[in-house]
């Protein structure tokens, strides 16, 4: 075994779409967010499992994310583009039948100028301040965009991960003071919205992270599996150091193994204080520095060292490893390297 492993289940990401699906009424679409390459784990392979499964609404971030979709799954399902139609873009929405979601008065006078009669979206600012139209803008061109007619209209919670608070409710007010009336599909809740309850749920869900067994959906199933080879295990004997920086000092006689991941592989260095990794059931630290390619772990309590050690497992999720560095699971998941020897388990 000379590359770390990387298993994919495909058959609990098409699980935890069916779960996220059931928490919402019959004529709720549920949707699948498969941007940043299906949060790391091959766009490609995760919108053809989903699309397998009944699938039929995806979205990206780029364009060029949505071409490689809709070359995978055909001509059957929408494909919705956050970014929306931004300048250099008509050409691929055209080729690829992609659906920009328009963020600016700029957006829709390039989208009605460039691209007449092709099919669109809206997403408007709620009060995240990041992507959409601002309500005076809205305010300014909502007749002319309803006369021709936006496949969705769409906004985005900000802080749906804590269900009370306070800005959750506020932009579900914006959002309904903005679209209340149309006869247009809507939609507010991605994973987080969904737990928030129907009122939040309009038309259609979109759950991203939630698919990928990340939080806030505590009840999602496990996605990824990741065991990495050990190179090498050496005694280290009291005060001596390990590592970069002689970050690790030895106390007692250690027996320290030497794993083939690192940083390069986004196991990212914020986690070496905090992080452990598994033999089997048995929790061993992470010692010293993670460096590019390397990780260093006390085994020194084994019986016996393996000859790989798991990082994420069924007693190590992606939240549980972004705790350890101090960031969400979202950023564990997405910056999985291609270095690893994946596997999928559960293709279509």
């Amino acid at each position: 075994m000379g590359a770390a492993e990387l298993i994919i289940d495909l058959d609990a990401i098409a699980a935890n779409w069916a779960a996220l699906d059931a928490m919402s009424e019959a004529h709720v679409e549920t949707a699948a967010v498969v941007k940043a390459n299906g949060y790391g784990l091959d766009a490609g392979r995760v919108a053809r499992k989903l699309h397998h499964v009944g699938v039929r609404s995806f979205f990206v971030a780029l364009p060029e994310e949505g071409r490689a979709v809709r070359a995978t799954i055909g001509q059957d399902a929408d494909i919705y583009v956050f970014s929306g139609h931004m300048a250099g873009d008509t050409e691929t929405l055209r080729a690829a039948n992609l659906i920009p979601l328009l963020n600016s008065p700029e957006q829709v006078a390039r989208h009605f100028k460039d691209a007449p009669g092709t099919a669109f979206g809206i997403q408007l600012d709620s009060g995240m301040n990041r992507l959409g139209m601002e309500p005076a803008d809205w305010d300014a061109l909502k007749d002319q965009i309803m006369s021709i007619g936006p496949r969705l209209v769409m906004s985005h919670l900000a802080c749906a991960d804590e269900p009370d608070h306070v800005m959750n409710a506020k932009q579900l007010r914006a959002f309904r003071g903005m679209t209340d009336g149309i006869a247009h599909r809507r939609s507010l809740g991605a994973t987080g919205g969904i737990l928030l309850g129907p009122d939040y749920h309009f038309d259609l869900v979109r759950p991203g992270v939630g698919l990928y067994g990340g939080s806030p959906f505590k009840d999602a199933k496990p996605v990824v599996q990741l065991s990495v080879p050990v190179i090498q295990t050496r005694s280290v004997t009291p005060f001596e150091t390990v590592g970069y920086a002689n970050a690790f000092t030895a106390d007692i006689e250690r027996q320290i193994a030497t794993i083939a991941s690192g940083y390069a592989d986004g196991l990212i260095r914020a986690m070496g204080p905090n992080a452990q990794v598994f033999a089997n059931d048995t929790p061993c630290d992470v010692v010293g520095r993670v460096s590019m390619d390397l990780i260093t772990v006390d085994v020194t309590h084994l019986d016996e060292v393996p000859d790989s050690l798991d990082i994420l497992c069924k007693h190590q999720s992606v939240d549980d490893l972004a705790d350890a560095a101090g960031t969400i699971g979202y950023e564990i998941l997405t910056s999985l390297g291609h270095r690893y020897a994946r596997r999928y388990k559960g293709a279509p």
